[in-house]
């Protein structure tokens, strides 16, 4: 499947966020908590706002990297979640759509004060 998008940098406010969910839930790969971010916000029924994200920071990976072995079923949910919000599924529109779950998400771990451990992560996931 095509990618949107060949390398995701992150904003030096999303690496900070990033650091301090890997000192709470010890999970050591950005990719990891980046593909928790991105299905965090994806789950929010309100599309993220059209903000202008800084790529400041040198946390930077690859797509196939960032979605590891299901890249695939992350992009199939972003492309849904574009189709449900009413926005094109053009890669332009992907890759911004993309930078936008990903640090909404980011932001939402990182600032929810439930988690603290790796295990209120799977809580999260499994609520509902």
């Amino acid at each position: 499947m095509e990618t949107p998008i060949e390398r995701i940098r992150l904003s030096q406010t999303a690496k900070e966020q990033l650091i301090k969910l890997k000192r709470l839930t010890k999970i050591d790969q950005w990719n990891i908590l980046c593909r928790w971010a991105l299905c965090r916000s994806l789950a929010e029924p309100t599309p993220p706002s059209p903000i202008a994200i800084p790529q400041d920071s040198n946390v930077e990976m690859t797509w196939r990297v960032f979605g590891g072995e299901i890249s695939d079923m992350l992009l199939l949910a972003l492309k849904q979640r574009c189709y449900n919000d009413g926005l094109t599924i053009d890669k332009e529109t992907l890759a911004t759509q993309l930078r936008l779950h990903l640090h909404r998400g980011i932001s939402y771990l990182s600032g929810d004060p439930n988690i603290k451990k790796i295990e209120d992560l799977i809580e999260l996931a499994t609520k509902n």
